[in-house]
């Protein structure tokens, strides 16, 4: 299983300290959303350039024209881009032909589905590289959040998944065990006071294995 770290702070530099400070115990770096709108497609580029060896994943949960935006994120470095699963079929179909065209992928956010195994199904079927099952921030404050259900509803659609939203140390062995593909861990290494160590700690949790 791969380890994603989601950065979701608002400026370049920021987003450069974190990324060296975790980058040898992750295999993907997240640009989110909110940094991308704050810095622009350059905060892909200037991640790129100081990480070459690692997924650069920019998190632009495309909701339209989705060849043209994915085409902006690849060009300026990406190597992974999201598209948001409540998004028209035309739209990811686009993401997956300008991610083809570049020896891209595209991974399809299903934040805010209702039916996640169901649509996790159908968008695996156009061409996503994987289907993330996302409790986004509302979810994840609302009363009866389950980390467990999304694994669940991953298990269920039977597709590569990546699992974010409350993945933590205490928590990432059950995503891994469950068979996802990718641990996307956010508050957990961005917000700690010592990120490394919750990356390296993390890293060691994916290596471990009980003895048969």
């Amino acid at each position: 299983m791969k380890l994603q770290v989601a950065i979701d702070l608002l400026t370049t530099e920021a987003a450069l300290e974190l990324a060296g400070k975790v980058a040898r115990y992750v295999d993907i770096i997240e640009l989110g959303t909110s940094l991308i709108k704050s810095e622009g497609l350059a905060v892909i580029t200037a991640v790129k350039e100081a990480h070459p060896d690692k997924i650069v994943f920019a998190d632009m949960k495309t909701m339209d024209a989705g060849e043209l935006e994915a085409d902006l994120a690849f060009g300026a470095g990406a190597d992974l881009v999201t598209v948001l699963g409540a998004a028209d079929d035309s739209t990811i179909a686009g993401a997956v032909k300008a991610a083809k065209a570049r020896n891209k992928g595209v991974v399809v956010d299903l934040i805010g589905v209702a039916d996640k195994v169901a649509r996790a199904k159908e968008v695996w079927g156009l061409g996503a590289s994987f289907v993330e099952m996302t409790g986004g921030l509302g979810e994840q404050k609302a009363p009866g959040f389950d980390l467990d259900a999304l694994v669940r509803a991953g298990v269920a659609s039977g597709v590569s998944l990546s699992v974010a939203g409350g993945v933590k140390p205490s928590t990432i062995d059950a995503v891994q065990q469950a068979g996802a593909d990718v641990a996307v861990v956010g508050a957990a290494i961005h917000a700690a006071p010592n990120p490394t160590e919750v990356a390296k700690d993390l890293r060691s949790a994916i290596m471990w294995r009980p003895a048969a």
